[in-house]
């Protein structure tokens, strides 16, 4: 179906982008709209590891504050996830899960299996999370993980039982919903843990 980009600009430009656009597209019954001001929330795209510990049967997650969930919910700021972060322009995304997982986690990892590729949130955003799966050992630890990113984020490490992650989805304890589409995917395949 067609779409006619009239206009865009930057109307913000920092560590975040905002692009305010002038834009018509075609209905379902071929006549187009009229002109719609559309805005998009650049933030690039992104990518996020289901990390379970085969032999001690956990899942690996990150527990930290949240800005944006703060202002949303002040009591639901600190927030538990799958490691994740953003991906640089022109980067492999599979080498970016590896390097996020070393970085925030502490383990090495090789090789990342992709569990789904999905928009975050594509009524304001163009950016796609890429969902890996990974499985550890304990020999695969080979730094501490969390404590003070880079950025500043304070990061504290979860080894949760995978029993208590599907609990904890279930009764609405997982918010983040990346975590929360892992946690589906860890629920659909507890057989292969022999829950």
């Amino acid at each position: 179906m067609k779409v006619i980009l009239k206009k865009i600009e930057r109307i913000f430009d920092d560590f975040f982008k905002i692009d305010r656009a002038i834009i018509q597209h075609e209905k379902f019954d071929g006549a187009m709209t009229p002109d719609l001001i559309r805005f998009n929330f650049e933030r690039g795209h992104s990518v996020a590891v289901l990390l379970v510990n085969a032999s001690s049967k956990t899942v690996v997650l990150t527990h930290q504050f949240r800005f944006p969930a703060y202002l949303a919910d002040p009591e639901a700021a600190w927030l538990l996830e799958i490691p994740a972060g953003m991906l640089p322009a022109n980067t492999d995304p599979v080498q970016m899960a590896i390097k996020e997982v070393e970085e925030e986690v502490g383990y090495q990892i090789s090789d990342v299996e992709l569990l789904y590729h999905f928009y975050a949130s594509v009524g304001g955003s163009t950016e796609r999370l890429y969902l890996y799966y990974a499985e550890v050992d304990d020999s695969q630890k080979i730094a501490a993980g969390g404590g003070l990113s880079n950025e500043g984020e304070d990061i504290q490490i979860i080894n949760m039982p995978i029993s208590d992650a599907i609990a904890a989805l279930d009764s609405g304890q997982i918010i983040d919903s990346k975590t929360i589409i892992a946690f589906q995917w860890l629920k659909l395949n507890a057989s292969k843990f022999n829950l």
